[in-house]
């Protein structure tokens, strides 16, 4: 078999939509219309590929990635939009690396400005001097503030600053902390007629203060979205990515045998069961639980037992027609991943970051 065929057949796949992307982007241009967009493509864009990812969403404004290696392939790539280092840079090697990426560079601490102030170069970067309004991860806290702005103004290597924060609890549109961090955030910001920028993807689309010079989406951009019964559908959003696989076996089990590692598993009934080619190996995650839901040629059928390494088990004793090679969807446009994610406790982010890249992408 040819290297060419083989990829033909090879399974599970991952298909990837630059048309959901695009449609995504333009959801924030609508809702954020006077706003520039840093699109957030750190960690592979979100799973779903750094460079193509970034080549679909051409139009926006800048890119956001999380570390200098991150940068380095989209410039080896020949992408030529700002880059905004969200983490910002780790000692002057790392700043020399970022000058000659031309990337722009987020500070959030003193060490940062003291790498800055020891740089000989002369009006080289802008920077994004962030605040911590509320969620006590990075940023200079609101005693430190002015210090810091007043050091970043003096610093010879700095061409111009923008001021950013991060909302904590935006996807609990009840929450009245994300209210207390856009009024702080405000009372520093307003009064210095700098560019500013608070807002992710549910900043985006449930806060409107937050809708400033810039906007910084990320996961609405990949068409998932950031609320708990709130579907991407009904926000206009497209899913980007489709995970595949084929089925590889049928088996009859007489009630009460177990199934898989474990025995977590027993046929409370006679039981028909589809092996399926997927497993943590391709970062479908073992602790899925008996009940996730996936598709059988469009027809829905729960996992059961425990997800092995290359292979997971459907029961499909409703789906008494499925073969040996039918087509299964363990996520995509008509199973949404934010249904999926709760039986792993965990969120979509995580699912679609953690396909591995034995998974042969396919754009469309």
């Amino acid at each position: 078999m040819t290297r060419r065929a083989y990829a033909a057949v090879t399974f599970p796949t991952v298909t990837l939509s630059a048309g959901a992307l695009k449609n995504n982007l333009a959801v924030v241009r609508r809702l954020a219309p006077d706003s520039r967009v840093v699109a957030a493509v750190k960690a592979n864009a979100y799973g779903h590929g750094l460079v193509p990812a970034a080549r679909a969403l051409a139009d926006a404004d800048a890119f956001g990635v999380a570390r200098l290696g991150e940068a380095i392939v989209l410039r080896d790539a020949g992408i030529t939009h700002p880059i905004l280092l969200l983490e910002g840079v780790l000692g002057g090697e790392e700043l020399q690396a970022a000058a000659q990426l031309r990337c722009e560079i987020v500070v959030h601490c003193f060490e940062q400005i003291s790498t800055l102030e020891a740089s000989t170069a002369k009006r080289a970067f802008k920077v994004w001097l962030k605040v911590d309004s509320g969620m006590s991860r990075l940023g200079f806290r609101l005693e430190e503030f002015q210090a810091a702005l007043e050091r970043l103004r003096r610093c010879e290597a700095v061409a111009g600053i923008c001021l950013m924060s991060h909302l904590a609890s935006a996807d609990a549109p009840g929450d009245p902390a994300t209210k207390q961090q856009i009024d702080r955030f405000e009372s520093l910001a307003g009064p210095l007629g700098l560019e500013r920028s608070i807002a992710n993807s549910a900043g985006i689309i449930a806060w409107p203060r937050t809708r400033l010079e810039w906007v910084r989406p990320g996961i609405m951009l990949y068409g998932i979205s950031p609320f708990a019964g709130r579907s991407a559908a009904s926000l206009g959003l497209k899913p980007a990515m489709t995970l595949r696989t084929r089925v590889i076996a049928v088996r009859d089990i007489p009630v009460g045998e177990r199934i898989g590692y474990g025995g977590i598993w027993s046929a409370q009934r006679p039981s028909r069961i589809a092996v399926i080619a997927i497993g943590y190996g391709d970062g479908y995650p073992r602790c899925m639980r008996t009940g996730a839901p996936v598709l059988i040629n469009g027809r829905e059928a729960p996992v059961v037992g425990r997800v092995s390494m290359d292979m997971t088990m459907v029961d499909v004793t409703e789906l008494q027609d499925t073969r040996v090679g039918d087509t299964v969807t363990l996520w995509g446009e008509e199973l949404p991943v934010e249904r999926v994610a709760p039986f792993a406790d965990t969120i979509a982010y995580e699912l679609v970051c953690r396909v591995a890249p034995r998974v042969r992408p396919e754009w469309t």
